[in-house]
């Protein structure tokens, strides 16, 4: 995480002396940071500089600089947890959705970790917050072709840095009162490779799906300023729609059932999706608590939630072996991913 924590309460007015017109009606604002189920959250740079960033070149440089240092820190910690060195790793995927940079975040990155000349690499940038989820069923579809490799999922998402100065849409005000920033690395071994010093649950199987005609319930407007979020009221119907009927297809291909599943990570989109979610899938109640409490403390990071949550299990509620688990997340597209664990 950014060194650089506020509680909710502390953001909004800030936020909105950078979204809103001076002497602006501040009451939907208000409301939605109180009800957006966030209490504290880290940001790339102090909140006194963001009205300072002035366009989308400066922002992206934030974004660069302070995601080059998020990254080696996630990677590094990763590896290290792992009892791994950076030599061992033979693939490094990094998805970011919150700014752009050609060569990409992993190549800068390959010297400052020490990673071989020869690593594979494929930086992403489009899924958002369905790429925690499906980097790691990718990884899983790479390590099953190259079972004695050692791959690595990074993300660095910087929300903050692509909020709209003097936006006043609604979308722009929910994006300000519930995202922010973090980066996460995770690390995949192929089953030749043996398990890492922090073993984690297997990756089972996976499913990715595409909703048709959605499109424009989630993602960027990409403009001069930059990234101008794109957020739909109608997503958490499209999830009471579907979901259920689809996970349940996908879980009954491998003789389980929802009742099944005894962890849930789920990406946190905001109270609503996780309603929604709940009531898709019929859930008991607490299930869906580990999304909750990441949402609280540290906002929706887009793609890096799934991995906090993850790490959230395995270090304060590591299920017994045999459990069953499952990732899920949604972005743009309009899509899902699933990724069935077993611990």
């Amino acid at each position: 995480m950014p060194a650089h924590r506020y509680a909710q309460d502390d953001l909004t007015e800030a936020i909105g002396d950078l979204c809103l017109a001076p002497g602006a009606d501040r009451a939907v604002l208000r409301r939605l940071h109180a009800s957006a189920g966030v209490r504290t959250r880290h940001l790339a740079l102090p909140i006194e500089r963001y009205a300072g960033l002035g366009d989308f070149g400066r922002s992206n440089d934030a974004w660069m600089a302070a995601g080059l240092d998020l990254g080696e820190e996630a990677v590094g910690g990763a590896l290290r947890a792992a009892g791994l060195e950076p030599a061992d790793v033979d693939l490094l995927v990094c998805t970011s959705i919150t700014g752009i940079a050609a060569p990409s975040l992993d190549a800068r990155l390959a010297g400052r970790l020490g990673l071989r000349p020869d690593v594979k690499r494929l930086p992403v940038f489009g899924l958002g917050c369905v790429a925690g989820a499906a980097g790691l069923a990718r990884l899983h579809d790479y390590l099953r072709g190259h079972p004695y490799d050692t791959a690595v999922l990074l993300s660095v998402e910087l929300c903050s840095l692509t909020l709209q100065r003097r936006d006043d849409s609604r979308a722009n005000l929910v994006a300000g009162a519930l995202f922010g920033d973090g980066a996460a690395a995770l690390v995949a071994r192929g089953r030749g490779a043996g398990p890492g010093a922090a073993a984690g649950p297997s990756v089972v199987a996976t499913r990715s799906r595409l909703y048709p005609d959605t499109e424009r319930l989630l993602g960027w407007d990409i403009g001069a300023c930059g990234f101008r979020v794109v957020i739909d009221a109608g997503v958490p119907d499209v999830v009471r729609g579907h979901f259920g009927r689809h996970l349940s297809a996908f879980l009954a291909e491998h003789g389980l059932t929802i009742a099944d599943i005894g962890t849930w990570v789920c990406h946190p989109g905001g109270p609503k999706v996780l309603a929604a979610v709940a009531d898709a899938l019929d859930l008991p109640g607490g299930a869906l608590d580990t999304a909750r409490h990441s949402l609280a403390t540290v906002g929706n990071m887009s793609s890096a939630s799934v991995l906090h949550i993850l790490q959230t299990v395995r270090d304060t509620s590591r299920p017994e072996p045999g459990t069953w688990g499952l990732v899920l997340a949604m972005g743009p597209g309009f899509c899902s991913e699933l990724v069935l664990l077993r611990w």
